[in-house]
């Protein structure tokens, strides 16, 4: 190598010639020099230092005893380095060792001894999507979720919102800007879009008053709410500052201010609305597949249509196992605090029941407590 290098060749053409890294042959050059091959010593050395440090074997071994006898013995349960360093100084003191190595060095010695306790992390499945609801996450129900992203401003210009959409299952999206997004406007856009995509089980919404409606009163439910049950579909209302069951829409929403409202620069209102439009039926097309694939949708009936009756909110308890919708203060279950729950409220029986949830267990959701529902909220909506 130092030869072919030396008659003009690279060091890479030398060192794909010989089957080695580009560091060996600068290595060789290196310990040739400007000598004669012949008097170049080209014998392997060995990587080890000339002096080391490393403590004696025994007193590694004394290391990994004291270890043992802290974790077996130790009234505080303590076995660490720090620990390790407390019992040989003690025992450096009555004579018994005649020096106590330095901290770091106790931690290396358990580390490169392999006497380290890694508890591996429990990695278990996500659950599936809109596992919260049996029937979504059995793929025989469709769930579309619905959001606006709010405030955005064009360069002397208004400000103005998004209302979007996307089904769990299908992936169909919908993004529709408005100056102002509101109630009315928003039952005109579902009106829209299940109209032409049908209607799904489930309609999912944070707990926006623009979607529930006003909060604390139990027998007043929003436009959007009695326009879904009109419908047939099930509203469903997310937890309150819960992560995790908004992901499909809060993915949805990153994913239209990244392709359509940061790539361009919009001269009004209109560019915006073209621009949104072009990328929706360019994602409706990409996911054709999928939407087919997708359970089945109702179509939007002409005439009056056979009206759902209930309500899903998806709550955590409080310390006492309570917690609070429709303006009542709903008791759940004392043995179950601070847990996720899934409140059906179904008007025509006039019931309100509690189910249990858990991420660890999607397929387990008990029956907690079944309660009459109070107020005159009802067909009368």
């Amino acid at each position: 190598m130092v030869a072919a290098v030396r008659r003009g060749a690279s060091r890479r053409a030398v060192a794909r010639e010989f089957g080695v890294g580009p560091g060996t042959v600068a290595r060789w050059l290196a310990r040739a020099g400007d000598e004669r091959l012949d008097r170049v010593d080209f014998t392997a050395h060995s990587s080890r230092p000339l002096r080391t440090t490393r403590i004696p074997l025994p007193l590694e071994d004394l290391i990994l005893e004291v270890r043992e006898m802290l974790r077996a013995e130790s009234a505080l349960g303590e076995y660490g380095a720090r620990a390790i360093e407390r019992e040989l100084a003690a025992r450096a003191e009555r004579g018994e060792i005649d020096a106590v190595p330095a901290l770091r060095t106790i931690g290396r010695v358990i580390a490169r001894r392999g006497a380290l306790l890694r508890h591996r992390r429990v990695r278990r499945p996500a659950p599936p999507p809109g596992w919260y609801l049996p029937a979504v996450a059995a793929r025989q129900a469709e769930l579309d979720s619905f959001d606006v992203i709010e405030e955005l401003r064009l360069k002397g210009g208004p400000v103005f919102d998004i209302l979007t959409g996307v089904s769990i299952h299908g992936g169909i999206e919908a993004a529709w800007p408005g100056l102002h997004v509101t109630a009315r406007t928003t039952v005109d856009a579902l009106a829209g879009h299940w109209q032409a995509h049908g209607l799904p089980v489930y309609a999912q919404f944070d707990n926006d008053t623009r979607f529930a409606g006003v909060h604390g009163f139990a027998d007043r439910l929003g436009q959007v709410v009695r326009f879904c049950l009109a419908q047939g579909v099930m509203p469903v209302f997310a937890p309150v500052r819960e992560s995790g069951f908004q992901n499909a829409i809060e993915s949805y929403n990153a994913r239209w201010k990244a392709t359509v409202w940061r790539r361009f620069f919009f001269p009004g209102f209109d560019d915006v609305v073209a621009a949104s439009v072009r990328y929706v039926a360019a994602s409706r097309a990409r996911l054709a597949a999928r939407i087919e694939a997708a359970p089945s949708r109702r179509p939007i009936a002409d005439g009056p249509s056979m009206p759902a009756s209930t309500i899903v909110y998806l709550r955590r308890t409080d310390g006492e196992g309570t917690t609070r919708l429709l303006g009542q203060v709903i008791e759940v279950d004392p043995g179950w605090p601070h847990r996720l729950v899934r409140v059906e409220v179904d008007f025509d029986e006039r019931s309100i029941r509690c189910f249990a949830l858990r991420r660890r267990a999607p397929d387990e959701q008990p029956l907690l407590r079944e309660l009459p529902l109070a107020g005159r909220v009802g067909r009368s909506w």
